[in-house]
């Protein structure tokens, strides 16, 4: 190699390192320019297009407006001398929509961590406080969702909604961790929810280990009359997966019958009897809880992983994500979110808690619960004989 090429290879090292600290110096320089209280970031969030707000505070802009004069109205935050409201609000929203750290959120709010932790904290228990306003018991009357659908009404005209249980992964002690461990050796909190077919959550109750069955959730959940589960009137239900038992106000699949939807494909597409007629219709509104669940997730990522929060903290988060989620779908029903799951199947394969509950039961219950599903499945059936394009 002569010289002219080391001289040249010199020259391609000092160019390379040139460029590698102008294009720092560029990227970094928003993030220094924004004033003290971090309103450089906010004016260009609510400023400028629409994109940007969905993308950084995970809603429009209108609903972060609106959630924000709700939480001062109410009282519940109040503005300081160096951060209002909406940067409270934003702060959180971008911890929770990005799973972000403190020290990036530092960065981009240009405050502290004692400030950045504290706002988080302030507005998760705020948010929080508003959860019986916002998790509603359903309408008694027929969902609209079944009324307009021939293949569901009249037969499921008395289901209020779906319930499951959610795993969220979970950051526990080590003495903990064997309670928390689910079926699928993941360190998790097992979340019992309740939902509309209009996606909006209707109860929440986190923080029971991961290795719990879900039914055992409903149940202890059903015998505390202190969590306020909602009073279900006489004749209405909800749907569940078959991990739960049949009883009276809880209707679950068929045993021993094909029932998840991707099992209606292909050859085997049409229902053969009535039991499985009722199933596939079971499986298809239930999707319902499912589409929610990944609204939710899809939302708020940091409920994907295990944060470094205490336990109540994590707890805590999944409560104020779906009290989030429920205003959002009030004030926007064109969400890119909803709208992007409202006409799509999410799959749903068979699941370690979905294996038959073997918990005692009331009898009377069982057969109540028993004899309305033979009701509706035979009904159902006779129709879909009469009515081949309606299955």
């Amino acid at each position: 190699m002569d010289e002219f090429d080391l001289e040249l290879d010199e020259m391609e090292l000092v160019a390379a390192a040139a460029g590698y600290y102008y294009y720092n110096s560029m990227t970094r320089q928003p993030c220094r320019s924004l004033s003290p209280s971090g309103s450089g970031f906010m004016t260009e969030v609510l400023d400028g297009h629409d994109d940007i707000c969905r993308e950084m505070f995970r809603m429009d802009k209108h609903v972060f407006r609106k959630l924000c004069d709700t939480l001062r109205q109410r009282g519940m935050l109040r503005d300081t001398s160096g951060v209002v409201i909406e940067e409270q609000l934003a702060i959180f929203l971008n911890i929770i929509g990005h799973n972000e750290r403190n020290r990036v959120i530092q960065e981009r709010f240009q405050h502290s961590g004692e400030t950045i932790s504290r706002h988080f904290n302030n507005v998760l228990k705020a948010i929080k406080s508003l959860s019986r306003e916002f998790l509603q018991p359903p309408p008694l009357s027929t969902p609209p969702e079944i009324m307009r659908i021939n293949r569901f009404y009249p037969f499921f005209k008395d289901c209020i909604g779906v319930i499951d249980g959610m795993h969220i992964p979970a950051h526990v002690p080590a003495k903990d961790q064997s309670r928390f461990r689910n079926r699928k050796g993941i360190l998790s909190q097992n979340v019992l929810a309740a939902c509309t077919f209009d996606l909006q959550f209707i109860f929440v109750y986190p923080g029971w280990e991961g290795s719990v069955a879900d039914s055992r959730v409903l149940k202890a959940v059903l015998d505390d009359p202190d969590q306020n589960f909602p009073n279900i009137p006489e004749g209405k239900y909800y749907l569940v997966d078959s991990g739960y038992s049949n009883i009276e106000g809880f209707i679950s699949p068929f045993q021993g019958v094909r029932y998840h939807l991707h099992e209606y494909r292909g050859a085997n597409q049409l229902p053969r009897n009535a039991k499985e007629l009722f199933n596939h219709r079971h499986a298809f509104l239930r999707n319902a809880i499912q589409r929610s669940f990944d609204v939710l997730k899809a939302r708020f990522p940091i409920l994907k992983v295990a944060p470094q929060y205490a336990f109540h903290i994590q707890r805590d988060i999944v409560i104020a994500a779906c009290v989030i989620h429920n205003h959002i779908r009030r004030e926007e029903r064109n969400d890119w979110l909803f709208t992007g799951v409202e006409r799509r199947i999410v799959e749903e394969f068979p699941d370690y808690d979905d294996q038959p509950d073997m918990q005692s039961t009331s009898s009377i219950q069982e057969q109540i619960a028993s004899s309305l599903r033979d009701l509706i499945a035979a009904a159902m059936w006779g129709d879909f004989i009469n009515n081949w394009n309606e299955w």
